[in-house]
């Protein structure tokens, strides 16, 4: 499977998604049509921008959009307490706790 048939078939998975993704979890919806190697090799090529993402998600977005409707944006924090920091899980200040927390912070729409 070329790459870029790939990334769409990932970026499928997680916009419809409600619970938690892996590669593990895409190759088991598609009964091993892509493996969980593929998915992996995937996520650690080269990184993805905005733009690349925005190609994928804008067909589905344009399907559904509406004049009088709206996007609604949340951030959150997945904490990582005992995971070490790198460029993902870093600390962050989550309002809802009060606090600082080491973690994953991320945006769903």
């Amino acid at each position: 499977m070329k790459n870029g048939n790939l990334f769409d078939r990932y970026s499928d998975y997680l916009i419809r998604a409600f619970g938690q993704t892996t590669a593990t979890g895409l190759s088991a919806l598609l009964d091993g049509e892509i493996s969980h190697d593929q998915g992996q090799r995937l996520l650690a090529g080269p990184e993805q921008t905005a733009a690349d993402v925005w190609r994928v998600a804008k067909p589905h977005v344009r399907q559904i959009e509406r004049d009088d409707g709206v996007i609604i944006v949340d951030d959150s924090s997945a904490e990582k307490p005992y995971t070490d920091e790198n460029a993902i899980v870093c600390w962050h200040s989550d309002p809802s706790q009060q606090r600082t927390v080491k973690g994953i912070h991320f945006v769903t729409c």
